[in-house]
């Protein structure tokens, strides 16, 4: 055969293969400016009743959205908006549950922001750490947390009564908020069943409505739910080892680890410099001495070669 018919033949033979693979080539990655667009479009036509869709994310996986309706719900869906789904996400390399990390961002309540003046306050210890809990008298959960939360020593507690339990609740945190040594009431009605005083007819319990009020915008759906000053959120009870492994730790830096102290870093810096210093002394002297060798060399080879 000759050399033009093998080539010829050899093209003929690759515009098949040219042409399928045109046609089975991925196509370019879809960003999330071109797809949050066609995503709000669709699911707006085909499911009308559905809340509006308040942001729309990328997700680790390619073609995969996050969609959030109203503070916190969270959906998925592709780029299309063919499928929608609600579930968890799970990053199965960190074991982190993405969705959950994303619905904590998204409850995350600034301690700030807290309304202190409606809470019962507890101080354990000298008081130095902080944390608020959303409480219902009636809860046997808020009982069984209460008797861990005791043996928890240098804490302050912002106890905010949430009645969400019926009648009987509100009732009885009116008794408890209305009570002249609130803590002490609380803390014997939760830890030893002793019932509140009733509640003079002429008290204010607005407090507890405001309570109620702060919890629901925050998304606060039942008891006991704790808050942590770095913003972390436990929704049901907690035991004495989780509690203490939900506050910032100290920065005391262990011995041989951790980070130095301004004292430490600056002896080190010292005795760095010092070594620096002594290091360039010992070489100039090195460089002195060959110096000397070498004028002692130079004057011997003048004196031979002169004399």
């Amino acid at each position: 055969m000759k050399l033009s018919s093998y080539l010829a033949a050899l093209v003929l033979g690759a515009l098949p293969l040219a042409a399928q693979a045109q046609k089975t080539a991925p196509a370019a990655p879809v960003t999330l400016a071109q797809a949050e667009p066609q995503i709000r479009k669709a699911l707006a036509a085909r499911l009308p009743n559905m809340p509006k869709i308040e942001e729309v994310r990328a997700t680790p996986i390619a073609g995969l959205y996050e969609l959030r309706l109203g503070a916190s719900d969270i959906f998925y869906t592709d780029a299309k908006g063919d499928y929608l789904f609600q579930g968890e996400m799970l990053d199965t390399k960190t074991r982190r549950n993405l969705t959950q990390s994303r619905l904590d961002q998204l409850t995350a309540v600034d301690f700030k922001t807290l309304p202190i003046k409606d809470a019962i306050v507890l101080k354990y210890g000298n008081g130095s750490r902080k944390l608020a809990v959303f409480e219902d008298p009636n809860c046997s959960y808020c009982h069984h947390f209460e008797a861990a939360l005791a043996k928890v020593k240098d804490v302050t507690v912002y106890v905010f009564l949430y009645p969400i339990l019926g009648a009987k609740s509100s009732a009885m945190s009116k008794d408890i908020w209305c009570a002249k040594d609130k803590a002490k009431v609380w803390q014997d009605w939760m830890l030893r069943k002793v019932a509140p005083p009733a509640a003079p007819a002429q008290c204010d319990a607005s407090a507890l409505a405001r309570n109620v009020e702060f919890g629901r915008k925050n998304r606060i759906n039942g008891t006991p739910a704790l808050l942590f000053t770095n913003g972390k959120r436990i929704p049901g009870a907690a035991d004495t080892a989780t509690l203490e492994n939900c506050w910032p730790k100290t920065n005391k830096p262990a011995t041989g680890t951790g980070t130095a102290s301004a004292s430490t870093r600056a002896s080190r810096s010292a005795r760095a410099s010092a070594n620096s210093v002594s290091q360039h002394a010992l070489l100039l002297i090195v460089l002195l001495f060959f110096d000397c060798f070498f004028l002692i060399d130079f004057f011997k080879y003048c004196h031979a070669a002169c004399f």
